[in-house]
């Protein structure tokens, strides 16, 4: 029986040594050339992530992975060190791009090559055509993960983003998926109810909106949000991080409405008042972790959606409607329930060409439930609920 090992190396000294048993290795940064005595003898390697590229794309030509590869993922490879992967590409079951130096083209001829792919790491740069290839080829894939790239600084071209066209093609052409996490740059009703239509096994999806473009082709989403929430009823975990007007209290009333199975939820910049959020609370039966960013919401209204949610166990709000006294979130407080909290402030800092800016940060609500009682050691920033109360009231 091959014995499963994994382990980081920092090295090539620690590679090197008693690595024939190996099947999985991730290292940080290593010339690829000098792995070549260690793919030589790792036969049993299953999984490889890190390696680097120095030398001229050329002398790679002698790199050979071992045999039973299926998972790679290779930091800083570019258009000319790609050719490595040619070989055994139609092998490969986890492509790792994270790291990748590969524009949407380099990413649609390698795609292409790998049709019994079932994860995909990338960042958004794979653009809409990179998910149609992805659709067309990659029938068996069942997780999909897209990071954001580079886009903030404005470095990446108009076509190496993701948008409603991509995630339309790749729910009607990947119907395994079953995790799906991805930054859009635009987003429409009808590619969420594409999704609901099509994968039906689904049970973790997670979107990000990035608010690089001004205007977004369709919103608000709350008919595709609940076509998504009907459809892909296996779901477990849902995140929908969009901006103000990307969902409206209807819409949020449709999360809490259909999402009976869901257990971790995120939600960002969603909803208009506080009658939205106690919506939100009449359902979620099985809610136990709640993140809420950008929130609209005011304090009476957390506590009171809190005692609706009856099988929570964990909340974080970033960015709530914060009384002088943070006294109506007393009302949620019940035994071995800790809340603790973090105030607005404002700092000074050096922006990268060195100007000084005001950096905000909004108040924060941690709470959770622990039979050890509240902790003692809070940062400087974070004040138990009632011993806040207790200052105010001083």
């Amino acid at each position: 029986m091959t014995e499963l090992l994994k382990v980081r190396f920092q090295d090539l000294e620690l590679i090197a040594r008693n690595c024939r048993s190996l099947v999985s290795v991730k290292i940080s940064e290593c010339e690829l050339m000098d792995l070549i005595g260690f793919f030589s003898a790792a036969a049993a390697l299953e999984e490889f992530c890190g390696g680097s590229f120095g030398e001229q794309p050329e002398k790679y030509s002698s790199v050979s992975f071992p045999q039973r590869l299926r998972s790679l993922g290779l930091t800083y490879m570019g258009r000319n060190e790609m050719p490595i992967v040619f070989p055994f590409a139609s092998l490969l079951r986890r492509l790792d791009l994270l790291y990748a130096l590969l524009d949407m083209e380099d990413h649609c001829l390698l795609i292409q090559r790998c049709p019994n792919l079932e994860v995909l790491e990338a960042r958004n740069v794979i653009g809409d055509r990179g998910l149609e290839v992805l659709a067309r080829c990659c029938k068996k894939l069942r997780r999909l993960r897209i990071e954001r790239g580079a886009d903030e600084q404005g470095m990446e071209d108009e076509e190496g983003l993701v948008s409603h066209r991509g995630l339309i093609a790749l729910a009607q052409g990947c119907l395994e998926l079953e995790y799906v996490a991805v930054y859009v740059s635009d987003i429409t009703n009808a590619s969420l109810e594409c999704i609901g239509a099509h994968l039906k096994n689904l049970f973790d999806f997670r979107l990000v909106l990035l608010d690089r473009e001004e205007t977004v082709t369709d919103l608000p989403l709350d008919n595709g949000v609940r076509a998504l929430l009907q459809g892909c009823s296996k779901l477990r975990r849902f995140a929908l991080y969009v901006r103000q007007g990307g969902l409206t209290d209807v819409g949020l009333g449709y999360i809490g409405q259909y999402s009976p199975n869901v257990r971790w939820m995120l939600l960002g910049s969603v909803g208009d008042s506080d009658a939205g959020l106690l919506e939100f609370s009449r359902g979620c039966p099985k809610l136990q972790k709640l993140e809420m960013r950008a929130c609209v919401f005011g304090e009476d209204a957390l506590a009171r959606a809190v005692l609706r949610l009856t099988s929570l166990r964990y909340l974080w709000v970033q960015g709530y409607r914060a009384s002088v006294a943070d006294h109506d979130l007393l009302a949620m407080a019940r035994p071995f329930w800790n809340i603790e909290l973090i105030p607005a402030r404002r700092m000074v800092v050096a922006n990268p060409v060195g100007e000084a800016v005001l950096d905000e940060h909004p108040a924060h609500i941690l709470a959770y439930y622990s039979l050890a009682g509240q902790r003692t050691d809070f940062p400087n920033t974070v004040r138990p609920l009632e011993a806040a109360a207790a200052l105010d009231n001083e």
